[in-house]
């Protein structure tokens, strides 16, 4: 039976540390551009608009857009989490 490379993934998680948080602040800060807010605006539109098209009623198109935001606004929020944890280590 092999030995487990202790040594060798302590320093890829090390490594990893040090590169995945600014990784994810990268990839947030697209998500606080002027930039990203057109996007965003957009893709909710077009997601809404294609709901309609598809025959889903007014409201349940307006919930579903409802729950699409929510679920950004979830993952912005659990990145924040992540952020501030982070610091205070």
């Amino acid at each position: 039976m092999s030995e487990i490379p202790v040594k060798e993934i302590g320093e890829l998680m090390d490594e990893l540390a040090s590169k995945v948080p600014h990784l994810i602040r990268e990839i947030m800060a697209t998500f606080y551009s002027v930039e990203a807010a057109n996007n965003m605006g957009a893709a909710v539109g077009a997601f809404y608009k294609k709901l309609l098209e598809y025959g889903i009623s007014q409201e349940d198109a307006m919930k579903m857009t409802h729950d699409y935001l929510n679920t950004i606004r979830d993952v912005a929020k659990f990145q924040g989490n992540f952020e501030t944890k982070e610091k205070d280590s």
